[in-house]
């Protein structure tokens, strides 16, 4: 048993924290870029491909997190590839994300009503401009409610990653936990430092959500 002071376990708790934020901030910018490009292909792609690109987020949408991580890390090394669980963890928590955040946005560009649609095509709009101009607008100001809420999925989704040995807030706290035996408060830590990252967007998620609802009926 190694003696530590409640602030030197707080610290180092701390400083395992910044790899959750890196990891948690590369999921959602890698997982928003490849939510944007599965958007895209519902909408625009042809039937066949639209089915496929759907086949592959009910997929991963509908298996869990820890089974897609173990597949990325130790199935894919049954092919003869060397990945790191610093990979293997970045990966498939972008696809993970990617996967549900594409399905977010399809169902906020859905939700804007079909009128907006006859509407600019009335103009003469092509289905592009439509986009750009009309309904992308409008479902942006429904998905970035709905988005800033599934970032707090993703935060606690990171704690998953310490199974496969990525070293996060999560794992560190096992290893401190082990090495002072004092799971309580170690873990009692690790719980608040989560809500402190998750509670501040839970409320703007709430805020925002409110205002956008508020702004798009006085428009």
């Amino acid at each position: 048993m190694i003696a530590f002071s409640f602030f030197e376990i707080l610290w180092t708790l701390i400083i395992a924290t910044r790899w959750t934020i890196v990891l948690s901030a590369i999921a959602l910018i890698g997982g928003g870029t490849l939510g944007g490009l599965l958007l895209v292909l519902r909408l625009a792609a042809p039937r066949l491909l639209n089915y496929v690109v759907a086949s592959v987020i009910v997929c991963v949408q509908g298996t869990p997190l820890i089974i897609q991580l173990f597949l990325m890390f130790f199935g894919v090394a049954t092919l003869g590839f060397n990945v790191s669980a610093w990979v293997a963890a970045t990966l498939t928590l972008i696809i993970w994300t990617g996967a549900f955040l594409g399905d977010i946005w399809r169902g906020c560009v859905e939700a804007v009503a079909r009128g907006q649609w006859e509407a600019s095509a009335s103009l003469g709009m092509s289905w592009l401009q439509q986009l750009r101009h009309v309904i992308f607008p409008q479902a942006i100001r429904i998905a970035i409610p709905a988005t800033v809420g599934f970032s707090v999925q993703v935060i606690k989704a990171t704690a998953l990653t310490s199974i496969i040995g990525f070293i996060d807030l999560t794992r560190t706290a096992s290893f401190v936990a082990n090495a002072t035996y004092k799971p309580l408060l170690t873990y009692g830590l690790v719980a608040i430092i989560y809500f402190i990252l998750c509670w501040p967007l839970s409320l703007s998620a709430a805020h925002l959500a409110r205002k956008l609802n508020v702004a798009n009926r006085t428009s």
